[in-house]
């Protein structure tokens, strides 16, 4: 666990961070997860690398973030339409779970290369709206460690991300009523803007690939998802 002790130091988790059903989470799921994954997931729990990447969690406070979500389901089927259609992909749709997303709308994968042997699943990231795709050959824990102490720029990636320095920051806890994976405010955090402007994109709105999400655009999606 190398690579999980560095990446800590460098970006230091919460004191404390909430705790999953492992055991659950892998019953859902069908198949074990990576060790490094688990321990991740454990000292950080839900939130963002440098404002910026967000590991999905079982915990996580949305759709677009919870592992156990719907989300690997919908972008598994997009990128089947996007094979379809041409599109070269790294692996076969079936082979990539999406195990964290960037505010830009990008997406790190796993490439699964076989479900006995999760620890050596290893990375691909795709463009978030273009065709390119990168690859990286090791576990997500050295992946993660490798981009946040700049040792690997990540092309897709924009080349300010480690302008503040590498942070880590938790995802705020859900309100009352929030428990459904589903938020309703923008004022939630970085959770929210992913749900935000997937829905903005796929209804045709221009919203900027970083920062303040338009309040027209959140006004729109308020009104399309009352609940």
């Amino acid at each position: 666990m190398t690579e999980i002790d560095d990446l800590i130091r460098l970006c230091r988790p919460p004191a404390t961070s909430p705790t999953a059903d492992w055991h659950q989470v892998e019953r859902t799921l069908g198949f074990t997860l990576p060790a490094d994954y688990r321990h991740l997931a454990t000292a950080y729990g839900p939130g963002s690398f440098c404002d910026f990447l967000s590991l999905r969690h079982p915990l996580g406070a949305t759709d677009w973030i919870s592992l156990t979500g719907p989300m690997t389901t919908t972008v598994q089927q997009q990128l089947t339409r996007d094979q379809d259609r041409g599109q070269a992909l790294p692996c076969p749709p079936a082979d990539l779970f999406p195990i964290a997303v960037s505010d830009n709308g990008e997406y790190v994968f796993w490439h699964t290369t076989s479900a006995q042997a999760p620890n050596m699943w290893t990375i691909a990231v795709n463009e978030a709206r273009g065709l390119n795709w990168f690859t990286y050959d090791g576990s997500l824990a050295a992946f993660l460690l490798t981009v946040f102490s700049g040792r690997l720029q990540v092309p897709l990636f924009p080349d300010s991300l480690l302008a503040q320095g590498a942070s880590f920051t938790p995802a705020p806890p859900p309100g009352p009523g929030q428990a459904s994976a589903r938020v309703t405010t923008a004022a939630s955090g970085a959770m929210d803007s992913h749900v935000i402007r997937a829905w903005a994109r796929e209804h045709g709105y221009d919203v900027p690939e970083r920062g303040r999400i338009p309040g027209s655009v959140i006004s729109a999606w308020k009104e399309a998802n009352p609940s």
